[in-house]
Order: C-alpha cells, then structure tokens, then sequence
C-alpha cells in the first residue's frame, strides 16, 4: 500500500508541476525563456509525467489566454458561474481543449504565437494509443503492488490527472476564498497555503499580474514553484522575464 501512495502523490504533484511550469508559465504567459534544447527537454518530460492525459502545450496555451481575456463571463472557456457543478464545466473544458487540438478553433489572430510546439511529441501524446498505453502502465503497476482492492478506485484519478487538476483551479479559484485585488471577475486565492496545487489556487492574484512568475503576493502566500525557477534562472537554465 506504501508503494502505491508513493507512485500517486509523485504522479500527482510530477504531473501537476509540469502543467503549472510549462504549459502554463511557460507556454500560456512565457514567464521565462530558455533555450530549444531545454524546451524539448520540459516538453518531452511533461509528456512524461502527464501520462495519459498529456495536455498539448499550443492548445493549452490559447485555451487559457482566452480564460484570460474573458474571465468569468460567457465567452470564458471554463468559468463556474456558467455551469452547474464541476462535471459539467470539465465537460465543457474537454470539449473545447479538443477543439483547439484539432484546430476547429484556431483563434490565432487574437491570442498569437510565441507557444512551444513539438509535432512529434504533440500527435503522440493526444494519440488514444498513448493515453492507452499509458493506462495500462498504470493498471499493471497496481496489479504488482496494490495489497487491498479498494487502491484501485485510484487508477481514474491517473487516468485523468490533468483534467482533474484543471477543474480544482478552475472551480475552486474561482468560487472559493479571499480577493487582495479587484480584477473585475470572480477570482480567488482559494487558500493563503498553496502546496497541494503548486501555487495555482492563487488566481486572484495571478489574474492581477498573469505575467508573474510567483503566484503569492503577500508574505504568508507561498507559491512552491517560484524557488525552483528561482533555482533554474541561477543555474541558467532558464531567464525569468520581468513581469509587466
């Protein structure tokens, strides 16, 4: 059973970091450059670490430039406040990341460029014999180590670990907790201690500075993701842009 929790908190937080690093501070806001070489390395680990629901950076990135640009209102991809419970708004955020996948929608007149894209990485990871393959990798390594039965209501939690992330943010950050700023939307900081998400509950302040490598903006909000760029940008891995 050890072993079993092992593997799911370091697929939770291993997919969760590279969602939040990424495809979002990266590829949605470009809070920091880095060379092609290290791109393709984050790029090929967060296919890694996703797994089956690998999250296509292009797609991701002008999903969430339009939850941006349309916070909380009818045009926002995946608001709360248009839907009635979670389930339904994940359906919703499905569907359309589908669409931007395939490129049905392809607003890139008004959400331009500057995301990473990989076609290799890009076909395979959004490819049902991957996310298959992936599942199964899963499934066998709850076969091996599972001691009690119950551990495997677990496996759609994997299956679906960037979705489920996706509407923890998204629900909660905007539904749930306090406000430092008036954004003129439904924003919030969901709680003042960040780690289960990696700093992403704290929407109220990331749709005030949506160019800002750290997501906490008071002295008792700690984003666990900022020191580890913090880190990069000293060993040149990556430059942290200058937020604006």
């Amino acid at each position: 059973m050890f072993i079993i929790f092992i593997f799911f908190i370091a697929h939770w937080f291993g997919s969760l970091f590279f969602q939040t690093f990424f495809q979002h501070r990266y590829a949605s806001h470009r809070m920091f450059t880095t060379s092609k070489a290290w791109e393709r390395v984050f790029y090929l680990l967060a296919y890694l670490f996703e797994g089956a629901s690998f999250l296509n950076p292009r797609a991701y990135a002008l999903m969430h430039r339009a939850h941006h640009a349309y916070s909380d209102t009818e045009h926002d991809p995946h608001s709360p406040h248009f839907f009635v419970d979670v389930f339904q708004m994940m359906k919703h955020t499905i569907s359309t990341f589908s669409d931007y996948v395939k490129r049905v929608k392809d607003p890139e007149a008004q959400f331009p460029g500057h995301y990473p894209e990989w076609p290799l990485i890009d076909r395979m990871g959004s490819s049902i014999l991957s996310r298959v393959l992936f599942g199964a990798a899963y499934t066998t390594f709850y076969i091996f180590f599972a001691t009690h039965w119950w551990l495997f209501l677990l496996l759609p939690v994997h299956f679906m670990m960037g979705p489920i992330h996706g509407a923890i943010v998204n629900w909660c950050g905007h539904k749930y907790g306090y406000q430092n700023f008036d954004n003129n939307d439904k924003s919030k900081n969901t709680t003042p201690f960040d780690f289960l998400m990696l700093g992403e509950l704290f929407q109220n302040n990331h749709h005030k500075h949506p160019n800002s490598a750290n997501f906490g903006k008071r002295w008792f909000e700690i984003d666990p993701v900022y020191p580890v760029m913090k880190m990069m940008h000293w060993l040149r891995i990556i430059k942290i842009r200058k937020a604006y």
